[in-house]
């Protein structure tokens, strides 16, 4: 694993004191470093790390790492996700350390810290598919929850793996406008629309407890609704969500997934391309970026175990619109695991 000074930079002599903590830090421990007090450095100047948090070599573990994956040979569409984690981490600096909407300052209840990016081979997905679970394997190795940034949804699968490595087959929240339930396209088994078949194949997903959010568009066939049905997924559809609202989606949720280990995969395309226009294979009839939030607030207290955010690219995004949303997402997600690794401390 690399940590390129451009993708996680390490500028000498700026100021890394941390924003304010609260009362919320860890008892009898090392209080966690925070990010960049914005008071004496303008969000704007600086290094780019996620939510401008302190780097992992600068702290030497961390309870949630944010990883980049900047590879996008598995896209069918648009190319251009390579370059998701980057403008992602440049959206996330206008993010603060309290988060109202649960009550939380994530930071102060977690060690959270920048990892930099995996560097994966760009032209052999299968050399890249290894790298990155052995990359995370090694992440993981001390109970580090990571939030993943990429990159396409071919790198949801070497994250799975990991994740069940050490959980045990998991539960799967997938966000996303399309299944990612096939089987091949010409003839390769490892593509942004294939993870969750071959970990469906894998025994690494616990199929009691697998849910889409946020489904729509066009198919190819009948079928392929009834071979993501036969592998144990539920689907709620983006029109469910707007028909049903959120807190009646949310309570179905968490009556899936009980109190099973669960792993979160976002897919951008989840959210209407008026709400993220910044994508491979946008389509029309999305969630609200309000109502993705909403969601994943909804999920608090469940045993969130990691996280991916995937197919954010930038060069069709339109100020920031698609990056910022990304942000905020990534932003409530490890909110959810540093509640969680508070409550689990017993904080």
């Amino acid at each position: 694993m690399e940590t390129p000074p451009n993708s996680v930079p390490g500028t000498p002599g700026t100021p890394r004191t941390p924003e304010p903590t609260s009362t919320d830090a860890p008892t009898g421990a090392t209080a966690p470093r925070g990010p960049v007090d914005s008071s004496r450095v303008p969000r704007y100047a600086g290094p780019a790390t996620f939510a401008r948090l302190p780097r992992l070599d600068e702290v030497g573990t961390a309870d949630v790492a944010v990883v980049g994956v900047p590879f996008d040979s598995g896209v069918s569409y648009r190319p251009g996700a390579r370059f998701g984690g980057n403008a992602i981490r440049e959206a996330s600096r206008l993010l603060r350390p309290y988060n109202p909407a649960q009550d939380a300052s994530p930071f102060a209840l977690a060690q959270v810290a920048d990892a930099g990016d995996i560097a994966a081979n760009p032209f052999r997905i299968e050399e890249a598919v290894e790298t990155v679970e052995a990359a995370a394997d090694a992440l993981m190795a001390d109970g580090t929850r990571l939030m993943t940034l990429g990159g396409d949804h071919t790198i949801a699968l070497p994250l799975l793996r990991a994740a069940a490595r050490r959980h045990g087959p998991v539960a799967l929240l997938h966000f996303d406008a399309h299944l990612d339930t096939w089987d091949t396209y010409f003839g390769a088994a490892y593509t942004h629309g294939t993870p969750f078949r071959r970990a469906v194949e894998e025994g690494i997903l616990d199929t009691s407890a697998l849910s889409h959010v946020g489904i729509r568009g066009p198919l190819y066939d009948r079928r392929d609704l009834d071979e993501d049905a036969r592998m144990g997924f539920g689907i709620v559809t983006s029109a469910d969500v707007m028909r049903r609202g959120v807190d009646e989606v949310v309570q179905q949720l968490r009556e899936r997934i009980g109190d099973r280990p669960l792993y979160v995969s976002i897919d951008i395309d989840v959210l209407d391309p008026a709400h993220a226009p910044g994508t491979g294979t946008p389509e029309a009839g999305g969630l609200t970026s309000r109502e993705l939030l909403e969601i994943l607030r909804g999920l608090a207290g469940l045993r969130l175990i990691s996280a991916d955010l995937v197919e954010v690219a930038p060069a069709y995004d339109h100020a920031e619109m698609t990056a910022v949303a990304a942000s905020h997402t990534a932003y409530e997600l490890t909110t959810l695991m540093a509640r969680r690794i508070a409550a689990e401390r017993g904080d």
